[in-house]
């Protein structure tokens, strides 16, 4: 990402150095100039300590994201646990409730067998007060039945409730145990990257002074012709970052990383898109490097970088720790894993 001053002023340099140059330019800062061996070296291992940490950012990223889904499961499972509780409650208590119904009416038919239509004919003073007898036990019996049914309906739902709620309280535990190991692993990456942000810091500093100025410089700030399109947008919004520090895990408006501007970028032109590098491999449709154009994701190393093409030959990112974002090569950052059309 050397400017063209430097690296015309370098060119004279040990031809020794290209092959390692070379190896440079598909690390996450790349450098096109050709430094002196140590310089070289210097610069190459502080691309190589940045591309470990940002694989390592992405990790604790999608660590993140597993946890919060988890977490989630966990609400809904103790959610659905409430609820098929509550209905279990009130299925017992109308159980109750028809139970008390059900035995009056048993015993109330209990004591009117004895009362049949023989019975019900010879005390009868007229064929009105039979008729009326004969009425009052119809209408007792199917009080009876339909006591019975819904008396029989509140075991099934009550049954049924205890049911769905032991359901719900196994995946409730299924989720808290999946969420303590995720948490358990998000705590382990995250106290390595500690370790590997130091790291790319301390390489950092290893630089030449010639080196860290091109490494830091906010690159070329140029207006850049872009589409009238939701690419267009989320494309204006990532240049205007240009300048702006790398922060890990950064989601703006004074830091970024890469996904995160990538995501906010498209947020702003009213795109949702995921979080992390690795799911935006997936988001869109795929393009072929001859269809790139401005707006489209360019994703790096396996799923562990991403920046926005400006252009065909043009790329704006978020590299790593001291770099700003800035325009750079399309292919500079790294290996490209896959392109994606997110809007258009």
């Amino acid at each position: 990402m050397a400017s063209q001053r430097l690296k015309r002023g370098m060119r004279g340099a040990l031809a020794a150095t290209a092959v390692a140059a070379a190896a440079v330019s598909m690390s996450p800062v790349a450098a096109s100039a050709q430094p002196a061996t140590n310089a070289s070296d210097a610069l190459k291992k502080f691309n190589e300590v940045s591309e470990k940490a940002t694989a390592l950012n992405e990790q604790v990223l999608q660590a993140e994201e597993a946890l919060n889904a988890r977490k989630g499961e966990l609400e809904k499972a103790n959610a659905d646990v409430a609820a098929a509780t509550e209905v279990e409650n009130q299925a017992k208590a109308d159980e109750e409730q028809f139970r008390v119904q059900v035995d009056q009416l048993t015993e109330a038919s209990f004591e009117g067998a004895r009362f049949n239509q023989l019975s019900a004919l010879l005390v009868s003073d007229s064929q009105q007060d039979f008729l009326n007898r004969m009425s009052a036990l119809g209408v007792l019996a199917a009080d009876n039945n339909e006591a019975l049914d819904r008396l029989s309906g509140a075991v099934a739902k009550a049954d049924d409730a205890r049911s769905k709620a032991a359901e719900a309280q196994s995946r409730a535990q299924t989720a808290t145990d999946e969420a303590a190991k995720v948490a358990d692993e998000l705590r382990k990456n995250r106290d390595e990257l500690e370790k590997q942000k130091r790291e790319v810091k301390s390489q950092l500093d290893a630089l030449s002074a010639p080196e860290r100025k091109t490494v830091t410089s906010s690159g070329d700030m140029s207006d850049f012709a872009v589409p009238a399109s939701a690419a267009g947008t989320a494309l204006n919004f990532a240049l205007a970052q240009r300048g702006e520090p790398y922060v890990w895990g950064g989601t703006g408006p004074d830091g970024w990383d890469c996904s995160g501007l990538m995501m906010k970028a498209y947020a702003n032109a009213g795109v949702s898109i995921p979080r992390t590098s690795n799911a935006q491999a997936g988001a869109g449709r795929a393009v072929s490097r001859a269809e790139v154009q401005a707006g489209d994701l360019i994703i790096y190393n396996g799923g562990n970088h991403v920046g926005m093409a400006v252009n065909n030959s043009q790329v704006v990112h978020a590299a790593t720790e001291g770099v700003p974002v800035k325009v750079v090569g399309l292919n500079d950052p790294g290996s490209i894993y896959a392109m994606r059309r997110i809007a258009g």
